[in-house]
C-alpha cells in the first residue's frame, strides 16, 4: 500500500491532484481511499488531503509517521504536514510560500528561509521545485498542482509512470485546459530530474 499526503492552501488545486492521484490508481486496477480536511479553503486556509492506493485498504487516513510520501504546494504547509512522513519518506515540495492572511494582518514575520532550513534538517529525501518558473513557462499559477505531480511520478514517488498521470489529464481534464497541464506535468518532471541529477 502506498500512502500519500497532499498539502496546501485553499485555491491550489490540492483536492484536484488527489483525485488525479485516485483516477490514475483506479486505471491501474488498485485500490484507492482518500479524506480531505478543507477547512477554510475558500479563504486561503490549510487543506490536507489523505491518499491511499493499494490491495487492500481498511481506512482513508493516515497515521501520523506513516505516509510514504509528501506533496506540498506550499512550504509552511510543508513543515505542517512534516509529523505525517514515515522515516525515509520522500517530500515533494513548492519552492514558495504564500503568506496566510492573518499572519499579514499581525504583521508577524514569515520567513521563508527559516522554514526551508527546517526542511532540509528534518527531512532526508527533500525534492524542492521552483514552480514559480513552471507556472511562468505555462501562463498560469493554476498548474502548480500537476507540475507535483509530474514531479513526484518522474520520481518514483507515487509508482505511476508519467505517461499513466498523462493518460489521467487526458481522460479527466476539460480540452480547454488540457494542454498547459501537459505542459506543466513534464516541466515539473524534467524540473525534478535535474534536481536529482537525473
Amino acid at each position: 500500500m502506498k500512502s500519500c499526503i497532499l498539502t496546501g492552501v485553499g485555491g491550489q488545486g490540492t483536492i484536484l491532484a488527489a483525485k488525479l492521484i485516485a483516477q490514475t490508481a483506479m486505471d491501474k486496477g488498485l485500490k484507492v481511499r482518500t479524506a480531505e480536511t478543507i477547512g477554510m479553503a475558500q479563504r486561503g486556509g490549510s487543506v490536507l488531503s489523505h491518499v491511499r492506493v493499494g490491495r487492500e485498504i481498511h481506512s482513508p487516513l493516515i497515521p501520523l509517521g506513516t505516509a510514504d510520501a509528501i506533496i506540498a504546494f506550499e512550504l509552511a504547509e510543508a513543515a505542517r504536514a512534516l509529523p505525517y512522513l514515515k522515516p525515509g519518506g520522500h517530500m515533494v515540495a513548492a519552492q514558495k510560500s504564500i503568506i496566510p492572511f492573518t499572519t499579514s494582518l499581525m504583521g508577524a514575520e514569515y520567513d521563508t528561509r527559516q522554514i526551508l532550513s527546517f526542511l532540509e534538517s528534518q527531512v532526508g529525501q527533500l525534492t524542492l521545485l521552483d514552480t514559480g518558473a513552471i507556472a511562468q513557462a505555462c501562463g498560469t499559477e493554476k498548474v502548480i498542482n500537476v507540475a507535483l505531480l509530474g514531479a513526484a511520478a518522474a520520481l518514483g514517488v507515487l509508482d505511476f509512470t508519467l505517461e499513466e498521470m498523462e493518460n489521467t489529464l487526458n481522460h479527466v481534464l476539460p480540452e480547454k485546459i488540457r494542454p498547459m497541464n501537459l505542459k506543466a506535468l513534464h516541466l515539473g518532471a524534467q524540473a525534478a530530474h535535474s534536481r536529482m541529477g537525473l
